[in-house]
């Protein structure tokens, strides 16, 4: 059978595991929820949530996991929907990047990053993952593909017909069992969903979209500096709710 393999890389605390729980629902489709996770804390040392309980039972070896999952997982559907977060991509031979249908979901660094320092104190560019977007994107063009871009926004306003709209790039038909699904953990979820995944866990479908309207921190303008003509350029390559 052959298997289309569609590879998101997503920026942190943005609605990337809802729009795996979308995929999920789909019956011809099978997902993985960021199989390079325990790559990437191995490889970066980074501090995150759950860190040491995590690294025992997660696939550390990233070319492994490439190998074994990404390219060659077993799962006797024609969809394979792989999240990933697109910071977890390094110190890796990038040419498997060729044989995936690659699509990018992003957000808002104003909004993202308020959210994001609850988790990570000591925020960086890497933890914001913006700049890895746009530099993999534009690899990705200069190797001729054309990846779909979401923005989380567009999304959570327009939930069908953005999604008409990607599953139209990405070759595959809408299934509207995409719109939602049962409250609660998910076999899909990865094992670090505990510390990643309570609100999501009271959701049953993609919800209204809401505007953070208390002042950005001071202490994260720096960094939204950096972000933002990144994000500004992948806006800009964003699918809207029409064609």
């Amino acid at each position: 059978m052959d298997t289309k393999r569609i590879c998101l890389w997503s920026g942190p605390r943005n609605i990337s595991t809802a729009l795996m729980y979308a995929f999920a629902q789909r019956p011809d489709t099978t997902v993985v929820d960021e199989p390079l996770y325990g790559h990437y804390l191995r490889v970066s040392g980074a501090r995150q949530p759950g860190r040491e309980e995590l690294l025992p039972i997660l696939e550390t070896d990233g070319e492994k996991a490439v190998r074994e999952t990404i390219l060659n997982g077993q799962i006797g559907k024609p969809v394979f929907f792989i999240k990933n977060m697109a910071h977890h991509l390094i110190d890796l031979d990038e040419s498997f990047l060729s044989e995936l249908t690659n699509v990018f979901l992003i957000r808002d660094p104003r909004q993202m990053l308020p959210s994001l320092v609850h988790q990570i104190p000591q925020l960086t560019m890497r933890d914001a993952a913006l700049k890895r977007q746009s530099d993999l994107f534009r690899k990705l063009r200069t190797l001729g593909q054309s990846p779909p871009v979401l923005d989380s926004r567009e999304l959570l306003r327009a939930p069908e017909a953005v999604l008409r709209n990607l599953c139209r790039q990405v070759g595959i038909e809408f299934d509207p069992t995409m719109l939602a699904w049962k409250a609660g953990p998910r076999p899909e979820d990865g094992p670090w969903a505990p510390h990643w995944y309570h609100s999501l866990h009271k959701s049953t479908g993609f919800g209204p979209y809401q505007e953070k309207t208390a002042p950005f921190p001071a202490a994260l303008r720096p960094l939204l500096e950096e972000c933002q003509p990144h994000y500004d350029f992948l806006l800009s390559q964003a699918l809207t709710a029409t064609p």
